[in-house]
């Protein structure tokens, strides 16, 4: 499994598309908190805080997650090594969670520059350090857990089909439904007794709460819920092709 793990990441930085994703992801982040002017830029705001990065995050990932994982099962059904794979003396559920722990591993990197964003406004402060860092914080362990949701919904696609862009497609659209989608069935009028309920089945009510620096065990055992469920559909695709 650690071998696998190991392949993983290195055939990830290997090409050019891991350095484009993690370019990509900066970059976007970095000209809507400092450059184009709008209530996402630091400057315009008045505020040292980071909420930009946090409020943006979750829809770049959106796109940047299952460009990471959309090949990570689809190519090896593809090239036929899948099969190959299933032969060695590893577990269906150590291949899955070898290739969903290299995406996590993968995306964590790319998260790791954004520290230097939180000196920035740090140092910005007035006075200097006068930030929320326990927002700051728990608004980290929040966006982790997206985007290892977002990383366990993309591996699932990606066993579902050998095409690519098909299992990209289909992540993106899965990880909104789980993200937005509940918030939307929650303001309908026929959920608006269970709206409170509804909502607490997406993402978003329970990244929100992360965001304020109250790290909830509810709000964990959500996210680690949805992550076990979603590897375990992507096991049972596997096993179903032996």
């Amino acid at each position: 499994m650690i071998a696998l793990l190991k392949k993983e990441i290195n055939e990830f930085f290997s090409t050019i598309t891991g350095y484009i994703v993690i370019i990509v992801f900066l970059l976007a982040i970095g000209l809507f908190m400092w450059v184009f002017p709008g209530q996402n830029n630091v400057f315009d705001s008045g505020y040292a805080t980071l909420d930009s990065l946090f409020t943006l995050a979750p829809w770049i990932f959106l796109f940047l997650v299952p460009a990471v994982t959309m090949r990570m099962i689809s190519d090896e059904k593809k090239q036929g090594t899948m099969e190959l794979l299933l032969t060695r003396p590893i577990t269906d559920l150590q291949i899955v969670l070898a290739k969903y722990l290299a995406a996590v591993v993968l995306l964590i990197i790319s998260l790791l520059p954004t520290l230097i964003y939180y000196y920035s406004v740090y140092q910005l402060g007035n006075p200097v350090g006068n930030i929320d860092s326990a927002g700051t914080i728990g608004s980290y362990i929040g966006l982790f857990f997206l985007v290892a949701i977002y990383a366990a919904i993309g591996i699932f696609t990606s066993s579902l089909t050998s095409n690519q862009i098909i299992a990209f497609i289909l992540a993106m659209l899965l990880s909104f439904i789980f993200f937005m989608g509940f918030d939307f069935l929650s303001s309908m009028w026929i959920f608006s007794s269970i709206d409170t309920t509804v909502s607490e089945l997406g993402i978003n009510a329970h990244y929100k709460s992360m965001s304020r620096g109250v790290i909830d065990t509810r709000d964990i055992v959500y996210f680690l819920s949805v992550i076990i469920l979603f590897v375990f559909l992507t096991k049972t695709i596997v096993q179903s092709r032996k």
